[in-house]
């Protein structure tokens, strides 16, 4: 097998190559967690993977609480199932907040100062939903300082320790709910199960990937996802590839799905773009975008053809069509020009509106 190969069993891991009937939070469900910091572009990582999805429906989700967001994974949001939630939280809750001690001792959040925010927040958001401006007039009340990023951490801080996380929607504005309210019949995992679980559903979903992917997407140690590994060993397997381990669920490999090429219009932080670290080349394996110069960071979605970076997109959408401009790092023929606009044609459906694209060469 080479690396080629290896991206493009990656993608149909990941759900890309063959999106299913399926509600969104199964989808999350699969993949264990969704990086989300961006909410509207995130939804769209949901829907690329489902065949009929509706942003609408998503959005009903959210607000029904049947996919919840909080800072799960590494100090960014993460969309996850309310069954997922508490036992995830309690297996890397405490690894972040190691990551973010540093920014609590610089901000003047010690432990008991946070202690007291919790509490502040837990009775502030029993039995009802609140924004973060809502929140930190609260927080500001009792006397404590939410300056610069003081406020961000108070929260994240709360989210962490399996207090808070998103309720719905009030407007445009995000607000917070009681964990306790939000997903009352939380799973509860021994510390051993979460480990076993997290890393057979990462390795499951998003391999082949290394132990230090799989550090990079959880927060975990080394030595704990090898831990993780022993406790699955039957039902993983590796593969070795240009001098990398590659773990994987043990299933074949799934024969093409398409006789041309096929693309994606996927947003900046899909988990195909963002949940690796020492093997995230394997996007863009010819480095066709390693050297190119990019002044224009409004294009922060991803084209991917045949699992490899061929370009980025944005996208405008208006009340009668939404508008794609894509710029290509090589001219695309017919066929690669058809599949861009099959991939921005999913997208339209997604959101409800004919998809119109424009391509410009870089």
């Amino acid at each position: 097998m080479d690396a080629l190969a290896l991206a493009s069993w990656r993608m149909h891991n990941l759900g890309l190559h063959a999106p299913v009937d399926a509600a969104p939070g199964d989808v999350v469900g699969r993949l264990g967690a969704v990086q989300s910091q961006d909410y509207g572009p995130a939804t769209w990582s949901l829907g690329e993977r489902i065949t009929a999805a509706q942003e609408d429906r998503v959005h009903r989700d959210f607000a029904d609480g049947a996919l919840l967001r909080t800072h799960v994974l590494r100090p960014t949001w993460h969309f996850v199932t309310p069954d997922d939630i508490g036992w995830v939280l309690a297996l890397t809750g405490p690894r972040v907040h190691q990551l973010n001690a540093y920014y609590y001792r610089q901000l003047g959040l010690d432990e008991q100062l946070r202690a007291r925010c919790d509490a502040l927040l837990v009775e502030a958001l029993t039995g009802t939903q609140l924004t973060r401006k809502e929140l930190t007039a609260l927080v500001q009340a009792a006397g404590i300082g939410t300056e610069g990023f003081r406020m961000a951490y108070i929260l994240m801080n709360a989210e962490l320790n399996g207090l808070i996380c998103s309720g719905a929607m009030k407007g445009k504005q995000h607000t917070y709910a009681l964990l306790a309210e939000r997903a009352p019949r939380a799973r509860v995992l021994d510390p051993d199960a979460a480990l076993a679980e997290l890393t057979l559903r990462y390795f499951s979903s998003h391999g082949p990937a290394t132990v230090k992917d799989f550090r990079w997407w959880s927060s975990l140690t080394q030595a704990e996802i090898r831990r993780g590994l022993g406790m699955v060993r039957d039902r993983v397997r590796s593969v070795e590839v240009d001098g990398l381990t590659y773990w994987h669920s043990g299933e074949p490999v799934p024969p093409p799905t398409a006789d041309g090429p096929v693309a994606h219009l996927l947003q900046g932080y899909d988990e195909y773009i963002v949940g690796y670290a020492e093997s995230k080349h394997l996007l863009d394996i010819a480095g066709v975008g390693g050297g190119q110069r990019w002044d224009r960071p409004v294009y922060n979605g991803v084209l991917i053809i045949d699992s490899q970076v061929a370009g980025h997109w944005k996208r405008t959408v208006g009340r009668a069509e939404v508008a794609f401009e894509v710029l290509v790092y090589a001219p695309l023929d017919a066929d690669r020009a058809a599949a861009v606009q099959a991939a921005a044609d999913h997208q339209g459906r997604f959101l409800g509106l004919p998809a119109m694209v424009t391509t410009t060469v870089l």
